[in-house]
């Protein structure tokens, strides 16, 4: 009862005293010019115009306010009145785990959702940088390749970039049903409406969501609302992190929220510099990211794992690049790969893990750079190879990387097997010492 109670008053502590008041001067496409609100509301208050119609504040000047709208402004009248709702965070609780949620905490699945009694800021800080944990253990993650190659362990942010089709959210849905953690959030920010449902039955299912809780908005939604899922979908983590769980944290996909934020920025007046992109998306990015890891002394931590598309591989989009450089490793998904079978289309040649070598022992170690060795070898010759152009026995390393490609290839293709790690491990080995 206690819980019901909590939840109670938390809903009425969200009912304002009191309402300041504005009048809309002016109308455009997607924005709205209100007056009244000047000296009063800050960057980022909510705000409601008319019965309907939520909006956010994205430019200040001294007689008005500049909102950006949720939703189309058809029908909007000049004097129409705006009322002031103030800064907007989310009140995660227990009980959301198993459910699907929009960024503003209200539930899509058509079941009644309670409040946490604690709301929680959106944009919070990072865990102070000098009282962070280091890394974890390393994890099992159901993925031979990541149990190996590519180790993934506690507090560890690593980027998966792709491009659209290659798998990217089926190697998502096996991190979700297969990766050590007390907590599973995931943020779909900006897919399609359509894919929602797919992910949670399908892709997720009902294991999956025994532990896990998707915020989500579709792209059919306003920036606004897409650049607050992941928001929102971070806060929820921090809720869990600072219980001291293990939260796993899936956010599909970095490129959508750079959109987003891209297109309030360019609606509150920022210049567009950084290849169409504001210089704020950078800041904006790295400050999401940051808010992942190890947590300090005392509560838990966020491993998480980045999507991002990329059209072609290209690793130098603005998006890719940034976020490259504030994680902890990144993988690539290759389209040729995933063109001729084999998934998860992982290059692991330009993919990396910053968790070893410490990650590993030192015979695993010595594995893993045979591997690398071997498949960095046969990838210099393949076209000599497919050509026909290359003899057997003019190169000892390279005859060693055909012998062992085709079980290395199907290796990086399978998932891990019953006893995790060490079985992963051990069918490394008998794969690099195919006869």
């Amino acid at each position: 009862m206690a819980g019901v109670f909590d939840a109670l008053v938390s809903e009425i502590a969200t009912v304002p005293q009191a309402v300041r008041l504005g009048r809309v001067t002016e109308v455009a496409r997607g924005t709205v010019v209100v007056t009244g609100l000047a000296g009063i509301a800050t960057l980022g208050d909510r705000v409601q115009i008319g019965t309907h119609l939520g909006g956010e504040i994205v430019a200040l000047r001294p007689d008005t306010v500049t909102v950006l709208t949720d939703s189309l402004s058809e029908g909007l009248a000049i004097g129409e009145v705006v009322r002031l709702r103030g800064q907007s965070g989310i009140a995660p609780d227990n009980s959301w785990i198993g459910r699907v949620i929009d960024p503003f905490g209200v539930a899509l699945d058509g079941r009644p959702l309670f409040r946490g009694p604690v709301p929680r800021p959106l944009l919070a800080a990072a865990p102070a940088a000098a009282t962070r944990r280091r890394f974890g253990e390393r994890l099992e993650t159901g993925v031979a390749v990541f149990d190996t190659l590519l180790p993934l362990v506690r507090g560890q942010r690593i980027g998966l970039f792709a491009g659209s089709g290659v798998g990217k959210s089926t190697l998502l849905g096996k991190f979700a049903r297969g990766v050590s953690s007390d907590v599973v959030v995931i943020a779909l920010i900006g897919e399609r409406g359509r894919e929602l449902r797919e992910f949670v039955e399908r892709v997720l299912g009902p294991e999956g969501m025994k532990r896990a809780v998707v915020v989500t908005a579709t792209s059919d939604q306003s920036p606004l609302v897409r650049r607050r899922c992941a928001w929102a979908a971070m806060a929820v983590a921090e809720h869990f992190r600072d219980q001291g769980l293990h939260v796993l944290l899936l956010a599909d996909s970095v490129t959508r929220f750079a959109e987003a934020h891209r297109e309030v920025a360019l609606a509150g007046g920022e210049e567009a510099s950084l290849r169409g992109y504001p210089p704020s998306v950078a800041p904006a990015i790295m400050a999401w990211a940051e808010r992942a890891g190890p947590g300090a002394e005392g509560s838990g931590d966020i491993t998480a794992v980045f999507s991002v598309l990329v059209a072609g591989s290209d690793m130098e989009e603005t998006v890719a690049d940034i976020l490259r450089g504030v994680l902890d490793g990144h993988v690539v998904l290759d389209r040729k790969i995933a063109e001729r079978g084999r998934f998860p289309a992982i290059d692991l040649l330009r993919s990396v893990s910053r968790s070893l070598p410490d990650a590993a022992s030192v015979e695993e170690n010595e594995d893993i750079t045979q591997a690398r060795r071997l498949l960095g070898a046969y990838d210099r010759a393949e076209l000599m190879i497919q050509a026909g152009l290359y003899n057997k026995g003019t190169d000892p390393l390279i005859d060693q990387a055909v012998r062992v490609w085709p079980a290395l290839d199907g290796f990086l293709a399978e998932d891990a097997p019953f006893d995790g790690c060490v079985g992963s491990f051990r069918r490394l080995h008998a794969a690099l010492n195919t006869r």
